[in-house]
């Protein structure tokens, strides 16, 4: 019985580099699906704005969390606000690459 167990915690010790990959891969998704939110949030924030001639852009930045305000770039053209936000990440080349952008727009 005794080899058994040493088995089995070899074999755990073994995968957990993998649960922990999964683990990182799982929180990295749910980061980008926050982001995507916020973006969106702030992307109406702007429009809302926009409709009532305030200043889009600081209305968009103000619908952000803090560290949000940070990876956020806005942009204002033609009755349109364009929030793009990188996700927090561990690597930047990651947030870079899963950067997220919503689009809100105001009828005139």
């Amino acid at each position: 019985m005794t080899g058994e167990r040493g088995q089995a915690a070899v074999e755990l010790i073994g995968a957990l580099p993998v649960l922990l990959a999964l683990g990182l891969v799982v929180a990295q998704l749910l980061a980008v699906g926050y982001s995507a939110v916020l973006a969106g949030g702030a992307a109406e924030a702007g429009a809302l704005a926009l409709a009532a001639r305030a200043d889009p852009e600081a209305s968009a930045r103000n619908a952000l969390p803090g560290w949000g305000r940070a990876r956020a770039s806005v942009g204002v053209s033609d009755g349109r606000v364009t929030v793009r936000l990188r996700p927090p990440s561990l690597l930047a080349a990651v947030s870079r690459k899963l950067e997220v952008t919503s689009t809100a727009s105001v009828a005139r």
